[in-house]
């Protein structure tokens, strides 16, 4: 019997299908002065960035409207919706309101709405787990209490390249990305606890980056859980890092996957982000 719990998420959880459960993806939005970029299955992620890297002039992002999350909610009785960090994009705020349409549109139906602090690879983990949540029969109610303390334990770090973008939409210092490009620094940061980017590092040459992202991973209470590796361009860094990640923990559970457009724009060429389970459930 299929369940009455829908899953529904923004694209920067760079998975636009989820097997097995009710699920939709609704799309951010990558735009230039002359070109909107849809961040859906129909993008040529690797097209896009490198236009941007050839483009000298403004861009930003723009989340899902709330026609977009209403759209995407369907005719579910029960939808568990995660979005990106609230401090980083007006998605949750717009899925909130959605939710509130929703329940009075529908009376009887309900959306839970969860902030996920975070982006890419770490909202791979939490849909993962919700997927495993909803088959194993949970209760609405059930799969809200236990989807919002296993978001306490997960974390995302990452390494960038560039920071050009980041800078460009107000994220980090103009400065700070500058010289990090000229002097060829890699840096390397967290999604904090309140969903902000949190500058952790700044390491010379890529070697030192990835071993910085094992070392912050087990300080963070990195013990061997799931791993999620996406990375923009940069395969190599991606498997270079699980090799680390297998000889200091063992055999852990690593998938590596491309990003999807809003990380890919944000990442650009070289970066990686990496979503990772702190500490024992």
């Amino acid at each position: 019997m299929e369940s009455n719990i829908k899953i529904v998420v923004d694209s920067s959880a760079d998975t636009l299908e989820l097997t097995g459960v009710p699920f939709a993806c609704a799309s951010l939005k990558i735009i230039t002065e002359g070109k909107e970029y849809v961040d859906d299955a129909r993008l040529d992620v690797d097209g896009m960035a490198q236009e941007l890297r050839e483009y000298k002039g403004r861009s930003s992002t723009a989340c899902p409207g709330v026609g977009d999350w209403l759209t995407a909610f369907g005719d579910a009785e029960q939808v568990v919706c995660v979005t990106i960090t609230s401090n980083l994009s007006g998605s949750y705020n717009a899925a909130c309101i959605a939710k509130q349409d929703y329940e009075e549109q529908h009376p009887g139906r309900q959306v839970y709405v969860l902030d996920s602090l975070s982006a890419g690879p770490e909202l791979r983990l939490i849909l993962e787990k919700l997927r495993e949540y909803v088959q194993a029969g949970l209760s609405f109610e059930e799969v809200c209490q236990s989807i919002q303390a296993y978001a306490k334990h997960t974390g995302l770090l990452f390494m960038l390249e560039s920071m050009k973008n980041l800078a460009n939409n107000g994220r980090v210092n103009p400065l700070i990305a500058k010289a990090a490009g000229l002097l060829g620094i890699r840096a390397v940061g967290k999604a904090s606890d309140v969903g902000t980017l949190e500058m952790l590092e700044k390491s010379r040459g890529r070697d030192r980056a990835l071993v910085a992202i094992v070392e912050n991973m087990r300080r963070l209470g990195y013990s061997g859980g799931r791993v999620r590796i996406s990375h923009c361009g940069n395969e190599q860094a991606a498997n270079m890092l699980r090799t680390r990640l297998f000889a200091q923990f063992g055999q852990v559970p690593v998938e590596i996957y491309h990003a999807g457009g809003l990380c890919s724009f944000y990442a650009e060429q070289g970066g990686l982000l990496v979503g990772f389970e702190k500490g024992m459930l």
